[in-house]
């Protein structure tokens, strides 16, 4: 998946938030002023190694979306159901990483994984079987949902309208309002940029999302020391700062606006 930054739609309601931001009452639990998502797709054995240690040293609850037929979740399932049972989100993100191949940068993407030439009831269904076999690793029956690499059109449609009613929230780089969301995937960024990057928004966003991929390894990796130094950040600052998992952090908002 290309580098980039983007903004993050939440799916249900835009209307939804322009009340949020308005509201009176603090957004975010413990008057903290911004809230961040740390999240690590494709279930990459750099993240069981590197990544959950570090967030458990400092008691920091984060999202893990996996490519379900990944080798790595077959051969260390048993430490992928650690880490649901300790807090730690496990969302969907396909049976098999489907994406776009009509999108530049898209020449890793194999012509069966080809999102193009699914139809909704194809992603529906492979959507489906990923909810049944997350469930039957954590046994939790909500989710959320990151589409692979964000793209979110088939051959007869926009699918993401499609699956909506089966989530808490989907995220995707399209039509959010201004200002409330940011989203950055690392790629090689050190301890001080991520931290920066930390810093500048929570001026003026609501919610920093961090989508990491490898860390100390893999692909679209930043080092452990980066990675740690982050978390040691975001921890010295949970007045500032409250970072929890993503449908934590949804279902926060869905209650505090029903």
């Amino acid at each position: 998946m290309a580098h980039r930054t983007l903004a993050v739609f939440f799916i249900f309601c835009g209307a939804f938030f322009c009340h949020t931001i308005q509201a009176a009452t603090p957004l975010w639990p413990g008057n903290a002023k911004v809230a961040v998502s740390l999240s690590y797709d494709d279930a990459l054995a750099s993240q069981l190694d590197n990544a959950i240690p570090a967030l458990d040293k400092y008691g920091i609850k984060a999202s893990f979306y996996p490519i379900l037929s990944s080798p790595v979740l077959a051969a260390r399932l048993d430490e992928w159901r650690k880490a649901a049972l300790s807090g730690h989100e496990l969302g969907n993100h396909t049976l098999f990483h489907p994406c776009s191949t009509s999108q530049p940068g898209r020449d890793w993407v194999l012509p069966h994984n080809n999102l193009d030439k699914y139809t909704l009831v194809r992603i529906q269904e492979e959507v489906n079987t990923a909810n049944a076999f997350l469930k039957a690793i954590d046994g939790r029956t909500l989710r959320t949902y990151t589409p692979p690499c964000l793209d979110a059109q088939v051959a007869d449609g926009n699918y993401l309208d499609a699956i909506a009613k089966d989530f808490v929230a989907i995220k995707t780089g399209e039509n959010f309002p201004k200002g409330f969301s940011v989203l950055l995937m690392p790629d090689g960024h050190d301890g001080k940029a991520l931290i920066n990057y930390v810093k500048k928004n929570a001026k003026k966003a609501k919610l920093i999302h961090i989508l990491f991929h490898g860390v100390g390894g893999d692909h679209l990796s930043v080092m452990p020391e980066a990675h740690e130094q982050l978390l040691k950040y975001l921890s010295d600052n949970r007045d500032i700062y409250w970072t929890d998992t993503y449908i934590n952090i949804m279902t926060h908002l869905n209650k505090a606006n029903p």
